[in-house]
């Protein structure tokens, strides 16, 4: 009897040997390699095809990233030999054929791979990626830059730098580490920093990353109204969407979330329990190109825009701009140049062969219209950080309070 016999009551199927949809003559996958370099243990993939075309993928997870690699040690072993034209059919693969499904791990490491895939496509086309997009929507993609660091502190001078280099538009952590009710005076000191960003004719988001309860939520949406922030970003942690919608309907300021989402199946309530403004999804973290241009286009319907966390590396913001050049709603983007966590000389630039594709100009960059992703990675630089820094995994710090509490980073 046929193992693939569909009256078998136990069809023994071994996943191995399903090598997805595929004609004679396609292209196929014959090597997967994952890369962890600094500053953050970025994730980087390198996907490359019987015909020679590399694909370059980028994922993260916050602390993490080690978990992600193994899960690419079994992508490895289901991928190889299958055709990477048919990127739908390898997501559906990854997501839809496991028992167990989603979650920020998984949805990770498909993210990774489905970029790579998304390149390799755009190459072996010979177009960029937003064409493969249904084409652009707009010559320049919006993006944001950051001041202050966790604790944020000076952010007089670093608006300034960040003025010149082309920025109009800012992000800093609203607050370092608050307790459960704290003192109104360090919303005071929120405040105070949000005058003096935009003393200089610039527009700043807040980011509280989470760190708010809803005690002292209600008294920033208060404090805040006058000062007009671009937005403020998690005022309350995830999966608390009942409680947004309650704050939301306390502001007129745009809350933006969403970057610990890791599908559209967890955008869902948020979207209907009308609690955002801005959807945050992450390229890196929710499955990819392919996933987020399904998350966009659910945020549409609801009157939502895209602005995309992008703290990562350049496969990661490449990829956040080809859909920003494609996606309607699309708002703007963050931008990790010279953020506050560059470590060592390690930074957005360090692993592009030139950096020049990044130019920012008016607070915006211009069209990438390279074949793929649009940038041409330091494939040996890559493969030096991953071997100088084995064994290095970057961890999300442990905050306290004065009492030994733990709180949110």
């Amino acid at each position: 009897m046929s193992k693939y016999d569909p009256d078998s009551p136990l069809l023994a199927y071994d996943p191995s040997e399903d090598k997805g949809l595929r004609t004679a003559g396609s292209d196929l996958i014959t090597k997967i390699e994952t890369f962890l370099v600094k500053p953050r243990s970025w994730v980087f993939v390198r996907v490359e095809t019987k015909d020679g075309i590399v694909g370059w993928g980028e994922t993260m997870l916050d602390g993490h990233s080690d978990a992600i690699v193994g899960a690419f040690e079994d992508f490895k072993t289901r991928l190889i030999g299958w055709d990477p034209a048919n990127i739908e059919d390898i997501w559906q693969h990854l997501f839809r054929h496991r028992f167990h499904r989603g979650g920020p791990v998984l949805q990770a490491a498909i993210a990774g791979l489905d970029i790579a895939l998304w390149d390799i496509k755009g190459k072996a086309l010979g177009v960029p990626i937003w064409q493969l997009l249904g084409g652009r929507v707009r010559d320049r993609v919006d993006v944001y830059g950051w001041v202050g660091g966790d604790t944020p502190h000076d952010v007089g001078a670093a608006a300034k730098i960040r003025k010149e280099q082309g920025f109009t538009v800012l992000k800093m952590n609203a607050t370092g580490q608050l307790g459960w009710i704290d003192s109104p005076s360090k919303l005071d000191e929120v405040v105070k920093r949000v005058k003096e960003v935009k003393a200089l004719g610039l527009d700043v988001g807040l980011d509280f990353h989470g760190r708010l309860h809803k005690g002292m939520a209600k008294q920033l949406a208060r404090k805040l109204e006058p000062v007009e922030p671009y937005f403020i970003e998690e005022p309350l942690l995830p999966f608390q969407q009942e409680e947004l919608a309650k704050l939301y309907q306390q502001t007129t300021i745009p809350i933006a979330t969403g970057e610990r989402l890791t599908c559209r199946q967890e955008c869902r309530p948020y979207f209907e329990s009308g609690c955002m403004d801005i959807c945050q999804s992450d390229v890196s973290h929710c499955g990819g190109i392919s996933e987020l241009r399904r998350i966009a286009a659910y945020a549409e319907i609801y009157d939502i825009g895209m602005a995309p966390h992008c703290p990562n590396g350049p496969i990661s913001f490449a990829a956040t701009l080809q859909l920003g050049f494609a996606v309607p709603n699309f708002v703007i983007s963050e931008m990790s140049w010279q953020m506050h966590y560059a470590q060592e000389g390690y930074d957005l630039m360090t692993y592009l062969k030139s950096a020049d594709v990044f130019d920012v100009k008016d607070g915006s960059i211009g069209l990438l219209t390279a074949p793929g992703l649009g940038i041409e990675i330091n494939e040996e630089l890559v493969r030096q950080i991953d071997k100088e820094n084995a064994g290095y995994h970057w961890r999300v710090p442990v905050w306290r309070g004065p009492n030994g509490e733990g709180r949110e980073w």
